[in-house]
C-alpha cells in the first residue's frame, strides 16, 4: 500500500497543474482513504465508473472529467449527491486531472492519441494542438477509416481538402475551435473529439480535412497511461475501466 498523499504529490510533480488556468479543481476532489492499493481510471467519473470501481475494490478513481466545473451549480444535490455519496460511502478518493493532462508530454491525451492512430513523430504545434505525418500519403476515406478502426468509433468526416493526407494535427476532447491553428501551419487534416456547426463551413471554405472522432474516444488514453505510470511507480493494482460514451 501507499499513502494517498505520496500518489497525489508524484502526480502534482508529473503534471504541474499549477502552471494551468482550468474549469475546474485540478487533483483530490473528493477525499477518501489514506492507503491506496487499487486505483482505478476512467475518462469521466460518472455513476458506471463509480460502480465499476466499487466492484474492483479501488481505494482511489483517477478521471479526466471531474467534479466542480465553473459555472455549474455548486449544490450537492440530485445525481451529483448521488455519486459523492457513493464516493464517501466507500471511503474512495477521487482525483481528476482536466487540461495538465491533456498538455502532458509524455501521458497526456495529445501525446498518447497519436501512437494509437499511427501518426509518427508527434510534437506540438501551438497552445493544445500538436502535429505529425502519417508514414505515407492516404486518401481522406482511408485515414477515416484508420482513426474508425484504432478508436472503435467512426468519426465523422467533413471537409473539402487535399485529395491525399500526410500532414495531420489534432487536440482531443472539445477543441473543435482550434482548427485554425490546423489552418494557419498548412495541414491537411485536424482532429478532435466533438465538432460544432461553424466547424463545417470552416472545414470546407478553406480546404481542410476535419474529423470529430469523440470526445470520449479521444480522450481514453491519457489517463490510462497516468494509471500505469503510478503502478510502475509504487506498486498498486490499476485498472482502467472504459464506461463507452458516444459523444
Amino acid at each position: 500500500m501507499t499513502h494517498r498523499n505520496e500518489i497525489l504529490n508524484t502526480i502534482e510533480q508529473w503534471l504541474q497543474p499549477e502552471n494551468f488556468q482550468d474549469y475546474c479543481p485540478n487533483g483530490l476532489q473528493v477525499e477518501g482513504k489514506d492507503e491506496i492499493k487499487t486505483i482505478v481510471t476512467g475518462v469521466t467519473a460518472s455513476k458506471a465508473l463509480i460502480d465499476a470501481a466499487i466492484e474492483a475494490k479501488a481505494d482511489m478513481i483517477i478521471v479526466h472529467h471531474g467534479y466542480f466545473w465553473k459555472g455549474e451549480d455548486q449544490r450537492i444535490q440530485g445525481m451529483k449527491r448521488q455519486r459523492i455519496k457513493q464516493l464517501l460511502d466507500h471511503d474512495i478518493n477521487l482525483v481528476a486531472y482536466h487540461l495538465p493532462l491533456d498538455d502532458h508530454p509524455e501521458y497526456g491525451n495529445n501525446r498518447q492519441l497519436p501512437d494509437v492512430l499511427g501518426i509518427q513523430n508527434p510534437r506540438p504545434l501551438g497552445g493544445l494542438v500538436w502535429e505529425g505525418e502519417l508514414p505515407q500519403a492516404i486518401s481522406p476515406e482511408a485515414f477515416g477509416q484508420q482513426i474508425s478502426d484504432r478508436l472503435h468509433r467512426e468519426p465523422l468526416w467533413v471537409g473539402e481538402g487535399k485529395p491525399e493526407i500526410k500532414r495531420v494535427g489534432w487536440c482531443t476532447g472539445a477543441a473543435q475551435g482550434f482548427i485554425n491553428i490546423a489552418l494557419e501551419a498548412g495541414l491537411d487534416a485536424y482532429i478532435s473529439g466533438e465538432i460544432s456547426e461553424p466547424t463545417t463551413h470552416t472545414a470546407r471554405e478553406c480546404g481542410i480535412h476535419y474529423y470529430a472522432a469523440g470526445h470520449h474516444a479521444t480522450e481514453r488514453y491519457g489517463v490510462k497511461a497516468l494509471g500505469k505510470a503510478l503502478e510502475r511507480e509504487f506498486g498498486v493494482n490499476h485498472r482502467f475501466i472504459d464506461c463507452d460514451n458516444p459523444v
